[in-house]
C-alpha cells in the first residue's frame, strides 16, 4: 500500500517536511479559483493512505477544500484518509453561551467525521469537552500535546532555574503543570474574568509565588493578544523580574509585537502549528511519531 502527504500550496513546505520525516512522497492539492469565488481542487496524485496536512487558521475556505479533497481522494481509490490539522478551528464554541447561538464545535465534528478516518491535531482548545473523540464520533481522533517540545525549547534556550512557569487562567493549568513538571520548576496560574472578546482581567491571587522571579508564561492559544497584555501587566505588578512567553498556537497579528515589548514581554516563541514570525519550535517530530503507524501499517 502506498502512503503520501497532500497539501495546498500554502502548506507545501510544512507538508514536505512531514513527508520527508515519514519517508513518503509529498503531493499537491492544486487549487483553481473561479471569478465568482468558487474554486476547484485537483489531486497531484493518489495513494492508498492519504495524509492531508492543513492547519485550520482562517478556516472557512480550507474547510471547503478539505471536503473537496476527501471526495476526490476516496473516489480515486484512497482507502484511508487522515487529516493532520496542527491547529484545529471552531473548538471554542462548545456550548451556546447565549440563546440562539450555533455550537460550532458540534458542526465541525459532523462536517469532518464522515470525510476522514482519523484526525490528528495538537493542543485542541477544548474546555468542557473531555476528549477530541467526543467531537469526532466514530473515527480515530488524536489530540497531541506540544508541552514536551516547548519544554525542550526552553531548555535549549537556557531557562533560568529560578523561573516560575505561569498560565493566564485555570484553563491553561494542564499545559503549565506539564511544562513545569518536565523542567522541575514551580508553577502558578492566574484568574481570568472575560468581559468581551477583547476585554479581560487577569489576577494572580498569590503574588508572593511570582515576586522576584523570572516568569515563563505558557498558553495553548494566543489569538488577539489581549489576554497576554493583561497577564503581563498583572505579572509585573506581582513583581516578576522578566517575562518570556511560549505558546502552541500563535494567531496574533505581528503588529502586536511592539505592544508586547512595551508590556515588558522579553521574548515570544511558538510552535509551527500556524505559520507565524514567532515560530521556533517544530512540530514535525511530534506529528511524524504519531503518524508512523500509518506508514508501517501500509
Amino acid at each position: 500500500m502506498t502512503v503520501a502527504v497532500f497539501a495546498l500550496p500554502e502548506h507545501r513546505a510544512a507538508a514536505k517536511e512531514l513527508a520527508d520525516a515519514l519517508a513518503v512522497p509529498a503531493l499537491t492539492l492544486d487549487r483553481h479559483d473561479f471569478p465568482d469565488g468558487e474554486f476547484k481542487l485537483t489531486l497531484g496524485g493518489i495513494a492508498d493512505v492519504a495524509i492531508v496536512h492543513m492547519t485550520l487558521d482562517r478556516p472557512n475556505d480550507k474547510l471547503v477544500a478539505l471536503l473537496l479533497a476527501s471526495e476526490a481522494l476516496r473516489r480515486n481509490g484512497a482507502r484511508r484518509l487522515v487529516l493532520v490539522a496542527p491547529y484545529l478551528c471552531y473548538m471554542r464554541q462548545d456550548i451556546a453561551f447565549h440563546p440562539l447561538e450555533a455550537i460550532s464545535q458540534k458542526v465541525l465534528g459532523r462536517l469532518l467525521a464522515p470525510a476522514f478516518d482519523r484526525i490528528v491535531t495538537v493542543d485542541a482548545h477544548l474546555h468542557r469537552t473531555a476528549t477530541l473523540a467526543a467531537v469526532f464520533p466514530g473515527i480515530e481522533a488524536d489530540d497531541l500535546t506540544a508541552t514536551g517540545v516547548l519544554a525542550e525549547a526552553l531548555v535549549a534556550a537556557g531557562v533560568d532555574p529560578r523561573s516560575v512557569i505561569v498560565g493566564p487562567d485555570v484553563e491553561s493549568e494542564p499545559w503549565v503543570r506539564s511544562v513545569a513538571d518536565r523542567l522541575g520548576l514551580a508553577h502558578a496560574v492566574g484568574r481570568k474574568t472575560r468581559r468581551g472578546d477583547r476585554d479581560v482581567a487577569v489576577v494572580f491571587d498569590r503574588p508572593e509565588e511570582i515576586a522576584g522571579c523570572p516568569v515563563v508564561l505558557v498558553d495553548d492559544v494566543i489569538a488577539s493578544g489581549g489576554t497576554l497584555l493583561t497577564a503581563a501587566a498583572a505579572l509585573r505588578a506581582a513583581g516578576a523580574t522578566s517575562i518570556d512567553v511560549v505558546a502552541t498556537h500563535a494567531l496574533w497579528p505581528p503588529e502586536m509585537d511592539a505592544r508586547f515589548a512595551e508590556a515588558g514581554i522579553r521574548s515570544l516563541r511558538s510552535t509551527t502549528s500556524v505559520p507565524h514570525p514567532s515560530n521556533v519550535v517544530s512540530l514535525t517530530p511530534l506529528l511524524a511519531a504519531a503518524l508512523r503507524r500509518e506508514v508501517v501499517g501500509a
